[in-house]
């Protein structure tokens, strides 16, 4: 059974408890990893003045790209509607036989 448990995760110098599944834990640290390793970048490219929301909103809005780049490249329907085209044209080929 995978029950949800509370885990701490620090991002812009605050810790946020969040419940998740123990199978989950590893990502979910990855990801506050991440995250703070983007903002640390971010806090590096720009004047140590800019607002810790400013910073958080591009690396929000950076891996909101990458997510979506990576749902572009996993998009399987073109291949599986092509897949299909091609099966059909070969039982058609078969009974035609």
């Amino acid at each position: 059974m995978d029950e949800k448990f509370l885990i701490h995760v620090d991002i812009a110098g605050k810790s946020y408890g969040i419940r998740i599944k123990r199978s989950e834990e590893e990502m979910a640290r990855e990801a506050a990893r991440q995250i703070r390793e983007k903002l640390s970048l971010y806090r590096k490219a720009f004047a140590k003045d800019v607002d810790a929301r400013d910073l958080l909103a591009m690396v929000a809005f950076q891996l909101s790209l990458s997510n979506l780049e990576l749902e572009k490249r996993n998009d399987t329907d073109p291949f599986a509607e092509k897949i299909q085209e091609l099966t059909n044209e070969v039982e058609n080929y078969l009974q035609n036989k």
